[in-house]
């Protein structure tokens, strides 16, 4: 038998061989965290299109007492296993109006104790079953018609394949521990200011605090991290999770940012408790030996952190949202002349608006209804000055519609543009059909805005070129203000959306319809008998046009409103 010498081809093969294998191994840990992500975009998906849109009736009910809050929280961000998610929504529901900052604190510390769950989970080996979840809710999504069973498959299909990500990253990681360049770097961790920076920084890159736990636990289990020093990563990672919400507050009011700052405070003040705990007390060790595994042991010390910080900070709630508020005091705008042209409550969401997430539909409907109503009071505005300036022939205001006018036209462009990038990615149905009637509807007060610019510029026409309008022709032009407001404030009224008050509006815009049939026959009297000039019978007629169309616009508005059920 000849023995074959490998020399040095052998060792570059195997040197190879390692490297390939280090490669798997890496690409195994991003593919598995590929996934975990995923499964959790599919859960909040499933059930932002399942409840979302009941996120604020549940909401207004439950956080006025503040044990409810923090369960209802906890309830919230262990359903859609993500914190980050759950303070998304409610940095949202704060800048729409819809929750207080008051409120908003229980909800905050509620999403800590329920991003928990997700370590539980994985520390209980819920894992083996993820085929099964996942293939149940592949089967629902696929084979059932029923449009809800297809969100509840979409709800466990993100849970199973959260789970197959899991199980795909701690594979990958098992090799680790062999390599000495890398067990190294686990072991500075052990220094505490070390471990609390590595697990910000690494949970705010990936904006996941369940996902960078989880990776943790799989670290442990593999024995590439000492449980000692895990801790500390730990703590910086309940910091980093901030981050998404910090994100989202990005050009929201100051009450949004106020939200995001008492999330950071929350999870900075238990770390800094936690650190000196840890330091002087033999805490770790005690979990060490009451707990079976190294998963555990970190699921265990997660649990115990946000419980105890809750209860800490549970009677300084209150004491929370005014610091919150010294931190971050309300700044002097100055007139409302000089304010840049802006968006006052559509603030994009993480990433511009571009994902669902829980709540959403709720957070961007209400978020519109305010811009829109705010839009719409804009035009009302406008049509009023416009008929006063016509009747008083005052060129003096006229500057003021324009710069109103400008601003609905803003107004519109940045709403549209908002719209339909978000209809794309609407899961809930009724939020993507309320969606689409705001986008109506704000083109129809931005036409408003159009015919008020235009009665503006018939003043101007009226003073340089001397046409004066006859008494009974400024009777007309008063009666036509007068029915306008009424058309234009029937818009804003409570009952709007149901079928009674579309028909009162339809009465308002026929009314508008035959009074301008009888000014014109008016006005044809008054040409035969001389007592209006062409000049004047040409503008007053290019007035009764504009007046007719305000009649029209409004008429669709309210059936825009009618036709998805919802109110300005």
């Amino acid at each position: 038998m000849v023995k074959v010498k490998w020399g040095k081809f052998g060792k570059a093969m195997k040197k190879e061989n390692v490297e390939s294998m280090k490669l798997l191994e890496l690409l195994g840990v991003f593919g598995g965290l590929a996934l975990f992500l995923h499964g959790m975009q599919m859960m909040s998906s499933g059930l932002e299109a399942t409840a979302g849109g009941q996120m604020k009736s549940i909401m207004e009910r439950l956080t006025a007492n503040r044990v409810l809050g923090v369960l209802t929280g906890a309830l919230i961000t262990a359903a859609v296993q993500s914190s980050s998610a759950t303070t998304v929504m409610v940095v949202g529901f704060v800048n729409a109006g819809m929750m207080t900052l008051d409120q908003a604190v229980w909800i905050i510390m509620g999403a800590n104790v329920g991003t928990t769950v997700t370590g539980l989970l994985i520390a209980l080996d819920v894992g083996a079953l993820a085929p099964v979840i996942a293939f149940t809710g592949v089967f629902l999504m696929v084979f059932i018609k029923k449009v809800k069973l297809q969100h509840v498959g979409q709800i466990l299909a993100g849970l199973g394949i959260l789970f197959i990500g899991m199980d795909t990253m701690s594979a990958a990681m098992a090799p680790l521990r062999e390599l000495p360049a890398f067990l190294e770097l686990m072991s500075t961790l052990s220094n505490p200011l070390l471990g609390i920076l590595f697990g910000a920084i690494f949970t705010a890159l990936i904006q996941s605090s369940s996902a960078s736990v989880g990776i943790l636990q799989t670290l442990a289990a593999s024995g590439v991290v000492q449980f000692s020093g895990a801790v500390f990563v730990l703590f910086g990672q309940n910091i980093g999770t901030c981050i998404t919400a910090v994100l989202a507050s990005l050009g929201a009011s100051r009450s949004a940012k106020r939200a995001t700052c008492i999330h950071l405070l929350f999870n900075v003040i238990g770390t800094v408790v936690f650190t000196v705990v840890v330091l002087v007390f033999p805490i770790t060790a005690m979990i060490e030996a009451a707990v079976p595994s190294p998963k555990a042991e970190i699921a265990m010390m997660h649990v115990i952190f946000n419980l105890a910080t809750t209860a800490l900070l549970l009677p300084l709630g209150g004491w929370l949202a005014k610091l919150a508020t010294l931190l971050l005091p309300d700044r002097d705008t100055g007139l409302e002349g000089t304010k840049a042209m802006r968006l006052a409550y559509l603030t994009p969401m993480v990433g511009g608006g571009k994902d669902g997430g829980l709540g959403v539909s709720a957070i961007v409907e209400d978020q519109m209804r305010s811009e829109l109503h705010r839009m719409l009071e804009m035009a009302r505005q406008n049509v009023d000055t416009s008929f006063q300036a016509v009747l008083a022939r005052d060129t003096a205001s006229l500057d003021r519609v324009e710069k109103r006018e400008e601003y609905i036209d803003f107004l519109n462009r940045e709403i549209s543009r908002y719209v339909s990038h978000l209809i794309a990615v609407e899961t809930n149905e009724r939020g993507s059909k309320v969606m689409s009637s705001f986008f109506t509807v704000s083109g129809n007060i931005e036409r408003i805005g159009d015919h008020a610019d235009n009665l503006a510029g018939y003043t101007r026409m009226l003073v340089e070129r001397g046409i004066t309008f006859s008494e009974k022709a400024q009777e007309e032009v008063r009666q036509m203000r007068d029915v306008s407001l009424r058309a234009v404030s029937a818009l804003f009224s409570g009952e709007a959306g149901s079928s009674q008050w579309l028909a009162q509006v339809a009465k308002l815009e026929q009314k508008i319809d035959d009074m301008t049939e009888d000014f014109r026959r008016d006005q044809l009297a008054r040409m035969r008998g001389g007592t209006c000039s062409d000049e004047a019978c040409i503008l007053f007629s290019e007035l009764l046009t504009d007046f007719e169309r305000i009649g029209d616009h409004v008429l669709n508005i309210a059936e825009e409103l009618t036709k998805a059920g919802t109110t300005l």
